[in-house]
């Protein structure tokens, strides 16, 4: 903030802020903000933890790249105003005063938020023309310890595919697969996870949403790149699950910084898509239909078909033909639909799922993800897994009607919550008091706000029974900026976020025909977190790389 002849002033509630007049002029202005009612000691802040700072080599694809890491935080304020009026720090700027007559009432503060990064810098690059890649995991609530030690960090920790290992200690090695050859990496944490943390007044309300959280990592990216002189270096967006409509609304706030492109791991852009729960959304059936594939896939993989197709991919086409053609009219048909054509389509279901008839009947033609995970290898008392269906685990309940939990995350949350802390506090040097929080789903529960406003568009709380939906935001930012690329990947076996979802949802973004070419996909025998099968990892790290050497130059 500059110093200013004229004074700004920001009212919230009783707390007037307002900007030093030049101690030659303007008198009159700087005693009426003298005169003001504020409670100073709301607005001062307890300091931020130092950053720290250290150096370190990761060998990538047989390369030694020595690197600078970061470990550190940056306060945004709840609102635009707020946040002009405070430092990175989260205190407010030098030439902001308010007046200290009045007790404190820091229960009044302005809410704000110090969100948490770790940042990696190749040394001796240029700063100027190096990528710099944003990252973070969804949920909403969940931290980025999942992208942080599992996808393009320097640090990863090992566990085996498919499977529970035992318990710590775990291995952390050196991630070979790490993007730091060819950009810098920004790993950030959501307010309220991980070390990130919510302060002030409604602190819930203004951060825990659709929209309040795309602000304030929109918020984030700017301060970043003000503080490290970025704002000239191709950017980069990577979202994953929840990330992904983030990234979508992201892009449309970020006004101004035209990103050179957004690679969406494990997309849902409109949540009227998801496979979780259609039941109670009747007259919507795209679900089960864009669903189907990854059923197959997945009964492919347990070798539950009654046929068993030779290759998967020849399968899954066939597959997703029926899903759009044969299925989707027999599911837009409702009760109109003959019950001998329920019969047929419950048979061809049969085949490419493995689900019984009698069941597919009596389900209506109508599978949902946690019934599926359920059904598929009951007779095993086996539930399948929903982030990643190459995961399984005994029910919980022998009857229950959909399952329980999830034996994939059941499998991996251990060893990644033990990774992200010791590596923090051991070799980066942070948060050694802190608690850092993997997620802060029961903090959320049924708290985030999904009202959502696109670009141009009504609010999703204004009577329009819309489901939250953030397709618009990124066609918006794909018509603003007409050279900007997006990569779409994720994995066939991913049940959160079924693969041909995000497809389905590419195809029919409001954007006009020229710009599906600015559209790529990568997917891979994998689940939601595709970097959990090494050998994927592998080819995704390539794909990704190859991504950001097609689009740094801007052309």
């Amino acid at each position: 903030m500059h110093a200013t002849k004229i004074a700004r002033v920001f009212v919230l509630g009783m707390i007037v802020i307002a900007a030093h007049a030049k101690q030659t002029g303007n008198q009159d202005q700087t005693k009426a903000v003298a005169d003001a009612k504020v409670p100073a000691e709301a607005l001062r802040h307890p300091q931020s933890p130092a950053d720290s700072i250290s150096e370190n080599t990761v060998t990538i694809g047989g390369q030694k790249i020595e690197y600078r890491a970061i470990a550190g935080t940056i306060t945004v304020g709840a609102t635009d105003a707020y946040d002009a009026l405070i430092g990175s720090d989260g205190q407010l700027l030098p030439d902001v005063v308010v007046n200290p007559t009045d007790p404190a009432k820091p229960e009044e503060a302005p809410a704000r938020s110090r969100m948490f990064y770790a940042a990696y810098f190749r040394k001796g690059a240029s700063a100027g023309s190096r990528p710099v890649m944003f990252i973070y995991n969804g949920g909403p609530g969940s931290s980025t310890m999942w992208l942080h030690m599992g996808s393009f960090g320097p640090r990863r920790v090992v566990i085996p595919d498919t499977e529970h290992k035992t318990a710590a200690p775990y291995s952390i090695v050196d991630n070979p697969y790490s993007l730091l050859d060819v950009t810098d990496l920004v790993f950030i944490d959501a307010p309220g996870a991980g070390f990130s943390r919510i302060m002030g007044k409604d602190k819930e309300k203004s951060f825990w949403g659709v929209d309040q959280d795309a602000h304030a990592f929109e918020r984030f990216i700017r301060r970043f790149l003000t503080k490290y002189d970025r704002w000239n270096s191709p950017k980069y967006l990577f979202g994953e699950s929840y990330g992904t409509p983030r990234s979508a609304v992201l892009s449309g706030l970020l006004k101004n910084v035209d990103l050179n492109g957004i690679v969406l791991l494990s997309a849902i852009l409109n949540f009227d898509n998801s496979a979780d729960g259609p039941r109670w959304n009747p007259g919507v059936d795209q679900p089960y239909a864009l669903a189907l594939p990854t059923y197959a896939a997945t009964a492919f993989y347990y070798h539950k078909l009654p046929v068993q197709p030779p290759a998967l991919q020849p399968f899954l086409r066939e597959v997703e033909n029926f899903a759009l053609g044969e299925y989707s009219t027999a599911l837009l048909t409702g009760s109109l639909l003959p019950e001998s054509q329920q019969r047929s389509i419950a048979e061809k279901l049969h085949e490419y799922t493995g689900l019984p008839v009698d069941y597919i009947l009596k389900s209506n033609l109508r599978i949902a993800g946690g019934a599926f995970s359920k059904t598929l290898q009951d007779a095993d008392g086996i539930t399948t897994g929903r982030l990643d269906t190459r995961y399984r685990g005994p029910d919980l309940s022998r009857l229950s009607e959909e399952a329980e939990y999830d034996p994939q995350q059941s499998a991996i949350s251990a060893a990644y919550t033990t990774a992200i802390n010791d590596y923090l506090r051991t070799e980066l040097k942070f948060g050694k008091d802190e608690t850092y929080k993997p997620n802060i789903y029961d903090d959320i529960d049924i708290a985030w706000d999904l009202h959502h406003k696109a670009p141009g568009g009504p609010a999703s709380d204004q009577g329009y029974g819309m489901a939250t939906n953030t397709m618009p935001d990124l066609a918006f930012t794909m018509k603003s900026n007409p050279k900007m690329r997006v990569l779409l990947a994720g994995g066939y076996f991913d049940l959160a976020t079924p693969y041909f979802e995000g497809i389905f949802e590419m195809h029919h973004l409001p954007i006009p025909q020229n710009l599906q070419q600015n559209i790529s996909y990568k997917y891979y025998e994998s689940g939601h977190m595709v970097y959990l099968n090494e050998s994927v990892l592998r080819q995704f790290k390539a794909d990704v790389a190859q991504f950001i050497h097609d689009t740094e130059s801007g052309k």
